[in-house]
């Protein structure tokens, strides 16, 4: 869901740019296995909730192991790309996903080598983590927008040159960068008392014991938004019961809700890191459980944009932090110098790394 986040933004800030251009979001397994892209969702969807070990020995593996990886079931996934490519005609392709990346640039090779020119774009890879891993990284990659400077070391210490990597942040909707108006916090219409986020991604992956909440709820004048997304035992189990607690299901309009607040607890998502960066709302987040995760949160750290809990009953460390006015002032602080060394060059960079390319494919 991260990933066709990313897309979904990239697509907004280039027709911001070129209102009149085409740009397609497409989700290619599903594209691929119309049939069956379902089930594997739920199957990752399983491994990252109960068998994050299992997840994190193949990153670590994998982590280990050479650029331009080849992907399973290969020989599918390239002809369906070359049957979409062929349809569509795009000027330039953007991946978001690892395993787009490597799909399409083993497609460039074999374009090379049969000379199949129409096929032979400019791939531009935008990296959704604050890591390097080398299942982004792909010889045949144009360029790549990476989140951070520290991502652009990485990749220049794994070969790739420094003309083809752009910091650009990850990309986030333009509803995140816009000002907030006045915060009216759920139950405090007059703009007092505390409000927290508190989400857990697509899958609600948050906490289910209920003292965990009701020991936040004791908080003085504090309101609590919960976004359980799609785990509806949790909705079931926290909807109603408290008077300034408020439970919401899946939404599309997160952004709503991250302006009104003065701190999101969440999971230390590269999408969600960077939604709350733009929107300068501080972050605490549950401890990583998957290796990118780890990255994620360190990179937080660094920055001093908030918090990461060191165990899963943190409710105590959210209440010491809520009432430090001083120290989420300080994370506000360092949000907007991040945003501000990002977002005056972040959509310049991503045009001129389409023309860049563009050259480089010709």
């Amino acid at each position: 869901m991260g990933h066709l986040a990313a897309a979904c933004s990239l697509r907004q800030q280039l027709l911001q740019r070129f209102p009149d251009a085409a740009v397609t979001v497409e989700d290619f397994p599903a594209y691929v296995l119309p049939n069956a892209s379902a089930a594997l969702y739920k199957f990752f969807d399983l491994v990252v909730t109960h068998g994050s070990h299992l997840f994190n020995t193949y990153y670590k593996l994998t982590a280990l192991g050479h650029t331009d990886a080849r992907p399973p079931m290969e020989g599918l996934f390239l002809d369906k790309l070359a049957e979409l490519l062929e349809e569509r005609r795009p000027g330039a392709v953007i991946a978001t996903h690892p395993l787009c990346a490597q799909i399409v640039s083993r497609l460039k090779e074999e374009v090379v080598r049969k000379e199949n020119r129409y096929l032979d774009l400019p791939l531009i890879t935008c990296i959704t983590d604050v890591s390097s891993h080398p299942e982004w990284i792909n010889h045949n990659t144009d360029c790549y927008l990476v989140p951070s400077r520290e991502v652009e070391r990485n990749l220049e210490q794994r070969g790739v040159p420094a003309a083809r990597v752009c910091v650009t942040g990850i990309p986030v909707r333009e509803e995140f960068r816009r000002p907030a108006e006045k915060k009216t916090g759920g139950s405090h219409e007059n703009g007092e008392g505390t409000e927290l986020l508190m989400m857990g991604g697509g899958l609600g992956l948050m906490p289910g014991n209920l003292s965990f909440y009701e020991t936040l709820r004791q908080i003085p004048n504090i309101h609590i938004t919960v976004i359980t997304g799609h785990n509806e035992k949790l909705f079931k189990r926290l909807a109603g019961r408290w008077e300034n607690v408020r439970v919401l299901g899946y939404v599309d309009r997160v952004w709503e809700y991250l302006k009104q607040a003065d701190m999101i607890v969440t999971k230390p998502g590269g999408i969600t890191l960077f939604e709350s960066i733009y929107a300068k709302v501080p972050i605490f987040v549950w401890p990583p459980t998957l290796c990118q995760e780890c990255s994620n949160a360190r990179w937080l750290l660094e920055q001093g944009i908030g918090w990461v809990a060191e165990r899963k009953n943190c409710a105590e460390d959210i209440r010491r932090i809520l009432t430090d006015k001083r120290s989420l002032a300080q994370a506000a602080a360092c949000m907007e110098q991040v945003q501000r060394q990002l977002e005056a060059e972040a959509v310049s960079r991503l045009m001129e790394a389409i023309a860049a390319s563009q050259e480089v494919a010709a």
